[in-house]
């Protein structure tokens, strides 16, 4: 046989095997997210990509381990997502602009992505996601004070980093409200994710800069 067909040869049955493999984690993804992780099953998954589960187990031990490939990746996406979407920016920039960006950003992820909710905010998941779940979680609020720092380039850092905390809660309370519609009824959420967190932002923000805020609370 030729050199080069020794060579072409296993190249084919690495891509063959990374094609096995999406397919496999596409199938875990639907399953994960119909059924809950605690429930679903690696016949399940096997069944959803159209494969024996002869053939699942030649990729993966177990659903443990599917989850965690499955997770890894998404978190891989999500740390570039929120790189792009919590950049610093121009304090001149428009509180509103900012926080429309960012949450646009994030909720097209999370709604391309459902199963990321379901794997890293579910109450059954797999141990090493939840060091991952731990670790992006730090590193997001990290994220969310750069950009805080960017309106509030003055304020202690206690006080943005519990700012940062509040801002993300209430995004994550948002998020499982969007994720459960569809059309407009999800846009409609969405808005209401960006309402709140302006009336939670906009007055610390004019009080640092010295600027009259846009949703003050009338005096009682």
């Amino acid at each position: 046989m030729p050199e080069n067909a020794q060579k072409e040869q296993p190249r084919r049955r690495q891509a063959r095997g990374e094609r096995r493999v999406a397919q496999l984690l596409e199938a875990a993804a639907s399953v994960f997210c119909t059924t809950g992780y605690t429930a679903a099953s690696t016949n399940a998954i096997a069944r959803e990509a159209g494969v024996s589960p002869g053939t699942l187990y030649q990729f993966f031990p177990n659903k443990e381990a599917i989850a965690i490939e499955l997770g890894e990746r998404l978190v891989h996406e999500m740390r570039e997502a929120y790189g792009e979407a919590l950049a610093p920016v121009d304090p001149a920039t428009p509180l509103e602009q900012a926080v429309g960006a960012a949450v646009d950003r994030f909720i097209a992820f999370n709604c391309d992505h459902p199963v990321f909710f379901a794997l890293m905010h579910g109450p059954d998941v797999p141990g090493r996601l939840t060091e991952e779940h731990d670790a992006l979680h730090a590193t997001l609020i990290g994220r969310v004070e750069a950009l805080l720092s960017s309106f509030l380039p003055d304020a202690p850092s206690a006080d943005i980093t519990r700012t940062a905390q509040m801002a993300l809660g209430i995004y994550m309370a948002g998020l499982e409200l969007v994720l459960a519609r569809e059309g407009a009824e999800r846009d409609a959420y969405v808005q209401e994710i960006k309402n709140a967190l302006i009336r939670y932002l906009d007055p610390l923000v004019g009080d640092r800069l010295g600027r009259p805020g846009l949703t003050r609370t009338p005096p009682r």
